[in-house]
């Protein structure tokens, strides 16, 4: 029997695909070092572990509010007006399992079949299949060689169809950071023709230097245009939880909450309650680990540029590097990589159809496994032939 003709459109996720190949490796016992998917090594912090084991073992296992508890949307009230500078109530905020399902529910609500959405190259593998989902078409504008937005290109672009922009600042996969400066210039844009913009802020936390990403949400007239979506599993280690949030204006909020009635109902309490727990307890857990990302990222940037054309990151932790002077196929490369160097990478035409001279490594693992994988990459390059 033939299959929908919507989910005929979508491609499964590029990083889970590879990471899944990597797995079925190792089971038949072939060592393989895994740089695919984007999950930091680091255990959840134990007092947030602790509390979700508190309130299983206290009952706290029953339904939950639509849209989040409230003991959680005031912590996030608190932190988007402390380390964003934006005044979210608690209307204005929403609670599902993780960020990604949260902009598929947010761009439901605002978008209709037809309407096109702006995608900045190199995205991040999903934002394609999400507009797709939701019946819009993505369009898509690339970068320059250090991976900045030319937001001439953006309005370039535009046309009657189009209703969002998304952005993503550190980037998956660049690790680039939208300046301050290019910020505002995308809000005079969404002011100007009258559109959304969804800001993933999912690595927020995670930025090196001065580099600190600015919310688009902060600046003046966009709190009722921007969508910012964040989450726990990057900062806190908490990718196996499955907790992402939003803050939009409460006309979006309450159709998001009619898409996840329908849909995930919602979030178990315990899990909720350790979002409430990160929030508020200390966060040398969250230095630590930006800490330690910092020096993998000083680390394998070094050894990238012993083979290939590599730009520093800003934020996030991967490298996104230029293969070009072996091969301008990203598929067969790492194709090649997975095979003869036992090290699994994402191809860069993942990330966009101008990036197949690319691929992406994750450095969220030791110095070690760096160390190990570039040492094998070296060696399986000398027998690569172009």
């Amino acid at each position: 029997m033939k299959m929908s003709i919507l989910t005929e459109k979508i491609k499964p996720s590029a990083t889970l695909s590879i990471n899944t190949k990597a797995n079925e490796l190792k089971k038949k016992g072939i060592n393989v070092l895994s740089y695919a998917v984007g999950e930091p090594d680091f255990d959840t912090p134990k007092h947030i572990k602790d509390a979700a084991i508190g309130k299983i073992l206290e009952g706290k296992t029953k339904y939950t509010p639509t849209g989040g508890i409230p003991e959680l949307k005031d912590e996030i009230s608190k932190k988007f007006k402390k380390d964003n500078n934006i005044a979210y109530s608690a209307d204005e905020i929403f609670i599902s399992a993780g960020a990604k399902i949260t902009i598929y529910e947010a761009l439901l609500s605002v978008i209709n079949p037809g309407d096109e959405v702006i995608i900045i190259e190199p995205y991040w593998v999903s934002y394609p299949e999400i507009v797709l989902l939701c019946g819009g078409i993505p369009k898509f504008v690339r970068t320059d060689e250090n991976f900045e937005i030319n937001t001439d290109e953006i309005e370039k672009n535009l046309s009657s169809k189009t209703k969002a922009i998304i952005i993503n600042s550190p980037s998956n996969p660049s690790g680039a950071v939208i300046s301050e400066k290019t910020t505002r210039k995308l809000a005079d844009i969404v002011i100007k023709h009258n559109l959304y913009i969804i800001s993933d802020e999912i690595y927020e936390k995670i930025f090196y230097g001065n580099f600190k990403p600015v919310s688009i949400a902060a600046l003046p007239e966009m709190k009722e245009r921007a969508i910012t979506v964040n989450g726990f599993s990057k900062s806190y280690a908490m990718t196996g939880w499955r907790l992402g949030y939003v803050g939009a204006p409460k006309d979006i909020i309450n159709e998001m909450k009619k898409v996840e009635m329908q849909t995930v109902s919602c979030i178990p309490y315990f899990i909720q309650y350790a979002g409430v727990v990160a929030l508020q307890g200390p966060q040398d857990c969250v230095e630590e680990m930006k800490k330690k990302f910092e020096e993998r990222r000083d680390y394998v940037v070094k050894l990238a540029r012993k083979i290939f054309s590599c730009n520093v990151p800003d934020g996030a932790f991967y490298i996104f590097p230029n293969h070009s002077d072996y091969s301008k196929d990203s598929i067969r490369f790492s194709g090649f990589l997975l095979e003869n160097a036992k090290v699994a990478v994402v191809p860069g035409i993942a990330f966009g159809e101008n990036f197949n001279k690319y691929i992406r490594i994750s450095y969220a693992t030791s110095i070690e496994n760096l160390k190990t994988g570039f040492d094998a990459i070296e060696d399986a390059l000398k027998k690569f032939k172009q």
